[in-house]
Parts: C-alpha cells; structure tokens; sequence
C-alpha cells in the first residue's frame, strides 16, 4: 500500500504490541480482518483529524466470520489450528497486533497447546468466553440454548491458560455472556472480579441490547474495583454511541467485529445479481475495482 511492501514483523515483537499500545493510548479501535487483503486495507486506511491521522490499531480475528468464510455454522466446527494457519499469512504482510476470538477456548486440557500456538505466530491476546457446552452465537441470546460455565470453572480455565504462556506479554481476556443471557449485572461484575482474581488481563462485556446503558453502567461499576484493568466492548448491535464515548466510559478497546465481512457481501451480492440480470458487466463496472486498481493494489505485482 502506498508504495511500501510490507514484510510483517516478528512474532516476539508483535506479541507485545497490543499491551504496549494499551500503555501509550487511552483507547484502541480495532477492526475485524479475515484475509491478508482486509488486513492490509485496515493496516493501510487513514483519516486526517485535528489532532492528527486517525487509524485502527489492531486487528481481530472473528470465529463467526472465519467460519462464515468456510460455509459454516458458527459453533467451533473451524478447527484452531485452521485459524491460526489464516492468521499466519495475514501477519506474513502486515504489521499491526491481532486479538484472537478463541470461543471458548475449547477442551481445557488444549487450551495450553493453543496459547503456545498462538504465542510462537505472534498474537497478542486470546478472548474466551464464559460459555458452556455446544458453543452458539452470543447475538441469538435466549433464543437458543445457551449455558455459562461456572465461576469456578472458568477461572480455572484462566489460571491454566495463565500458567501456560511462554511470552510474558501475551493477553488473556475473559469475556463475560452475563448480560447477553439476561443473568443480570450483579452476576456480570461477580464474574468479571473473579475472572481477575483469577488471572484474566482483561475483561471484555458483551450485550446484544439496541442501547449501550448496560455495558455504560457496567463499566461504571468495574472501574471501582479495577481502575487500570483493560475493558474490552463490542458495539455490534449498539452502533450509536461514538468510540469516543465508550473510551470516556472506562473502555479501552472497541472492537469493530464483523463489519469487513459484512461490508463485502452485500456489495458481491449485486453485482452478481446485476450480471445474470443485464448479461453483460458493463453497468457494474462502476461498482467495481478496475483491473488496472487490483494490479496496483499490492506492491510488486505490476
């Protein structure tokens, strides 16, 4: 992009970019990356403000869209190993930290397998949620069933996610469903305290509510127990608050989820359709990056 070729940079380094981004900015944005060329446009992407350019520090790697890519449902069918083998040749061309959306995290005897795993590509920080039994989308809440491990359980899971890092900025963050499955905010804080008693450096709340109020007012209550504790949020279905707003709250990374995927396919979606309608592609063109732009697009290939 630009002229530059990127050449990704080392795995140690990279590992310890995210806690070392967390120390220099109030807040990171972060956006969903499933693909070296989605990595390389959030890499690449910029905007001119006032007190300078405005960038994404950080990528994530989404279970639900890494298994939408494959046709498949999103219930930790994608093996780790197939994911982490995507993330290897985004970081091949790239250069920013990468959060890893680990589900579950999976059977806890191969959580330590994977955090080795993701340690020697260079990931930053693992996110495993709460949740027990056949994993399904949080977003569906209620509507299906959907079960929490317990206190016990899970924190158990961190300290033996905890104790089997090698690299000593490697992240683990616990992500709390309390509130997506309408357990309540007394039992979304009693977690998250226990999850940091238990080692997690980071808590991320999710909430499928149409409104921030909740994750707003769980913030509030975090940050009078941990002050300087990371506070991951997800503002998926809560799309009118302003990142600005949500780091004023106490958060320090929104994450942007879905949205590359989501951005391509509707696009994809018409122009195919416009093609098989008007059996030519000339009215799509417009729509569409020139030959010449997809030649340019990467460093080398013209």
């Amino acid at each position: 992009m630009h002229g530059e070729i990127f050449k990704g940079r080392c795995a140690r380094s990279r590992c310890s970019a995210l806690r070392q981004l967390l120390k220099d900015k109030q807040g990171l944005r972060v956006m969903e990356v499933h693909c070296p060329l989605t990595a390389l446009l959030v890499e690449g992407v910029s905007y001119s403000a006032n007190d300078g350019d405005v960038v994404f520090d950080a990528f994530w790697s989404s279970s639900l869209v890494d298994a939408t890519l494959r046709g498949k449902p999103d219930i930790e069918l994608v093996e780790l190993s197939e994911r982490f083998s995507s993330v290897s040749t985004i970081f091949d061309v790239t250069t920013k930290p990468l959060i890893f959306d680990a589900d579950t995290g999976g059977v806890i005897d191969h959580l330590p397998y994977h955090i080795r795993n993701a340690e020697r590509l260079g990931i930053s920080a693992f996110v495993i949620e709460d949740k027990t039994g056949l994993k399904k989308n949080s977003l569906l809440g209620n509507e299906v069933l959907q079960s929490q491990a317990s206190i016990e359980f899970f924190s158990k899971k961190i300290a033996i996610a905890k104790q089997s890092q090698t690299h000593p900025d490697f992240m683990i963050i616990a992500r709390i469903e309390s509130l997506i499955l309408d357990e309540g905010m007394a039992q979304a804080l009693r977690r998250a305290l226990a999850y940091v008693a238990a080692g997690a450096d980071g808590i991320m709340i999710h909430s499928r509510q149409a409104a921030p109020d909740e994750v707003l007012e769980f913030a509030r209550l975090f940050r009078m127990h941990h002050p300087a504790i990371p506070l991951v949020c997800v503002p998926t279905t809560y799309t009118n608050i302003h990142f600005d707003a949500l780091v004023e709250a106490g958060f320090n990374v929104v994450i942007y989820a879905n949205h590359m995927l989501r951005a391509a396919y509707p696009a994809m979606s018409f122009v195919a359709r416009e093609i098989l309608k008007k059996g030519c592609t000339q009215e799509v063109e417009e729509y569409c990056l020139s030959v010449k732009g997809v030649l340019e697009l990467i460093p080398g290939t013209s």
